[in-house]
């Protein structure tokens, strides 16, 4: 009897392995959602026998290259790609929108123990150059009773293509002008000044360890490596600081979601909206080039809508809205 059970599970084992759902993926991009992915990618695979999902946090720029060269099963990015990228791409790309984040101003300034503040023009003008120094007038009219020290401002960016770098440029072609006209919106850009550093951990990481810098990266990295990060004075002229609440509401300012689900949600209306919110995406190629990989990004893409979406705020990330989850599913349907 337990020759004939050992037999029975073997064959049972087997046939799992070869059917559609016992399969290895590969995918890569975008670093900003790389916390929650990781886990529900370990999840996911816990669930399902046979499954590996492999992901490389290699900036958005990368994942749009990869998914769309196909030497990945599907990519991710912070920024949509743009009308020319699906042009060029040899293979149809759907853009499935998995969570909301905040993309934060970061700073290492010993002795101001103070939360300090970045108007929309002075944080744009940091990165231009324009402003140079930590006590500064502009800033300092920003940050009444704290005393900024008299030292250089060191500003770190990201090097890679990265999608958090699409969202913070996204948010400063919006607020000012000039620099939506010297430098604008996308994953790299030539940056008037700063050094780089490699992914958002790398931004983190520099600017943990070097006094006098700031930087921009998710608002998770921020809470892990414990780095002071600002207020930023929003639309409504509200000072606010990322957080899963602020990027609910600026969501929320968004009326009607385009179909292909490529929408900014920066710089929006909301009185508490945090303005440096974006959703951030899973590349999918449609059809699969692979029917039987397809079959199980579906089948993932579900189980995050069902199961995954509800852990997003504990690591400081926003679900997805019921109105946008719901279409979301349609289109997962409609994946060939």
């Amino acid at each position: 009897m337990n020759r004939k059970f050992v037999v029975l599970a073997a064959a049972l084992l087997a046939s799992a392995a070869s059917s559609g759902l016992a399969q290895k993926l590969n995918g890569a991009g975008a670093t900003f959602p790389n916390p929650i992915y990781s886990k529900w990618f370990i999840e996911y695979s816990n669930a399902h026998a046979g499954v590996q999902i492999n992901y490389q946090p290699i900036g958005s720029g990368g994942g749009i290259r990869q998914v769309t060269a196909g030497t990945v099963d599907f990519g991710a990015s912070d920024g949509p790609m743009s009308d020319a990228q699906l042009s060029e791409s040899k293979i149809k790309i759907v853009h499935i929108p998995t969570v909301l984040g905040a993309v934060v101003p970061i700073y290492n300034l010993p002795g101001v123990s103070a939360e300090l503040r970045f108007a929309p023009d002075v944080l744009a003008d940091i990165y231009l150059g324009k402003i140079s120094n930590w006590d500064d007038a502009r800033i300092a009219k920003d940050n009444p009773g704290v005393k900024l020290p008299n030292i250089s401002i060191n500003v770190v960016h990201r090097s890679d293509g990265s999608g958090t770098t699409y969202i913070f440029t996204d948010y400063l072609s919006k607020v000012s002008p000039e620099w939506q006209s010297s430098v604008g919106r996308n994953t790299a850009v030539s940056w008037p000044k700063g050094i780089g550093a490699k992914g958002n951990e790398a931004v983190a990481g520099m600017v943990r360890q070097l006094p006098g810098t700031i930087g921009y990266v998710e608002l998770i990295y921020a809470l892990q490596n414990k780095i002071s990060y600002g207020y930023v004075r929003n639309a409504a002229g509200a000072w606010v600081k990322g957080s899963v609440e602020g990027v609910t509401e600026a969501a929320a300012t968004v009326k009607s979601i385009p179909a292909d689900y490529r929408v900014s949600i920066t710089n929006a209306p909301g009185k508490t909206a945090y303005p440096i919110s974006s959703f951030t995406w899973l590349l999918i190629p449609n059809p699969a080039p692979d029917s039987a990989k397809g079959k199980v990004i579906k089948d993932f893409l579900n189980w995050m809508l069902e199961h995954g979406e509800s852990e997003a705020p504990a690591l400081y990330y926003a679900p997805l809205p019921d109105a946008v989850a719901v279409k979301v599913k349609a289109t997962i349907a409609a994946l060939k």
